[in-house]
């Protein structure tokens, strides 16, 4: 599984790197908020909390149902999106 830590990090990534491309559209609007809360808690701008790790996972949740994938511990956003 993986960390609270990467999760964030690799759904900041995602949101840093690919805000402005279409295909990730409807993703980005849905989640709307864990998305750059993952950017913020990464950067050190805001704290953990029960309510933002519930935002994270539940974006967490969607972008691997979306993309397909079960959760096999991933590091950072290129191994998420790596293509077998």
């Amino acid at each position: 599984m993986t960390s609270f830590e990467n999760k964030t990090r690799i759904l900041g990534q995602l949101w840093i790197n690919f805000k402005t491309e279409d295909e990730w559209s409807d993703f980005f609007e849905y989640n709307d908020m864990g998305l750059p809360l993952a950017f913020a808690f990464t950067e050190g701008i805001v704290n953990h909390t029960n309510t933002l790790e519930q935002y994270i996972n539940e974006t967490w949740s969607l972008l691997l149902e979306g993309l397909e994938t079960e959760d096999t511990g991933f590091v950072d956003l290129s191994e998420l999106l790596q293509e077998d």
